[in-house]
């Protein structure tokens, strides 16, 4: 077990967003490993952008003359480079509205899912009907499934609006680099 240095450069509305998107990417690139030499072996951060700009020193001469604090594996640095513009407008999303014409019907439904209740296996308008599904799926699967009453709409979308966010034009994300010592 070693150690190595590393320089990771992200972006983020905030240093803790871009320090888990720099994160996931690791993970995403060098896997899961606990030892893989990258910023996925740390911990967290801890934010050295006042010192950086009180230091007068270059970003590369800052970090070479930082690195040393970092000796334990594991630590690891963020310095913002660029600072995030959010944004200033007053209203920052956006609403559609689906309408249907006519009236709607709510009905009583027996939807048969599997044990986490995440997938839809049956949907029947008895309790009986629904059971016959769920034992013949259980029968077949060997897996547990769970039998739940709701109401569905007899016909078209339940779905009545859609609200997305608006951004602004001079919205922009930060730029932050990260660095430190990762297990390897």
């Amino acid at each position: 077990m070693g150690a190595c240095d590393f320089q990771n450069k992200s972006r983020g509305t905030s240093m803790s967003e871009a320090y888990r998107s720099a994160v996931s990417e690791a993970r995403e690139e060098y896997g899961n490993d606990s030892y893989n030499g990258t910023i996925s072996t740390t911990s967290g951060f801890r934010d050295l952008t006042s010192e950086f700009k009180r230091s007068g020193l270059s970003l590369n001469k800052f970090i070479d003359e930082n690195i040393d604090k970092a000796q334990k594996r594991g630590n690891c640095f963020g310095i913002c480079i660029k600072e995030p513009k959010g944004n200033t407008n007053k209203v920052k999303s956006q609403v559609t509205n689906f309408v249907e014409k006519g009236t709607r019907k709510w009905v009583l439904k027996h939807i048969v899912y599997d044990r986490y209740q995440e997938t839809e296996i049956a949907s029947e308008d008895t309790k009986g009907e629904a059971i016959k599904k769920a034992r013949a799926h259980t029968e077949k699967t060997q897996e547990r499934t769970v039998v739940v009453m709701k109401k569905v709409l007899e016909k078209g979308s339940p779905r009545v609006a859609e609200i997305t966010y608006k951004g602004s034009s001079n919205e922009t994300l930060g730029e932050y680099i990260f660095f430190g010592i990762a297990a390897e």
